[in-house]
């Protein structure tokens, strides 16, 4: 078992480049030490999660964070995927997205994600969001190891 304050690893699934750059800004500005890892689109990260293909030595997420507009398999088709696999459905997924519209927050809730937040565009902003969600899921939440 590992302590509250033992890093983590997140897994970021983003395909814009500019908000990956931005995330990764956001643990390093406030010094989360926890261990970030992305991948771009939704067949990836279910790759990533089951350990498949070139992800074999991955390690299970403490947290994903999850884009709902992904090339290839969406966030929606992914969320679905995690929470109807028994040995995955445990992970809390946090829905990080540009998306506002009602339909995307009940569908995603709907799907069981733990949390839905909206990416602001402000740069300041977003860091602030990004040590939050940190702050509450791995400092707060007990979370399953």
């Amino acid at each position: 078992m590992t302590d509250a304050l033992s890093p983590i690893d997140i897994l970021l699934v983003e395909d814009d480049p500019g908000d990956v750059l931005m995330t990764k800004e956001a643990f390093e500005h406030h010094k989360i030490r926890n261990n970030l890892h992305v991948v771009s689109d939704g067949v990836e990260a279910l790759r990533f999660v089951r350990r498949e293909e070139e992800f074999a030595g991955a390690p299970r997420p403490g947290l994903i964070l999850l884009d709902l507009n992904l090339p290839r398999k969406d966030g929606r088709e992914v969320l679905a995927e995690l929470k109807a696999t028994p040995e995955l459905r445990s992970i809390p997924v946090v829905v990080l997205t540009t998306s506002e519209a009602e339909e995307d927050i009940v569908r995603s809730y709907d799907l069981h994600a733990n949390a839905y937040v909206t990416k602001p565009v402000d740069f300041e902003r977003f860091i602030e969001v990004v040590r939050q969600i940190d702050d509450f899921f791995v400092t707060v939440v007990k979370l399953p190891h």
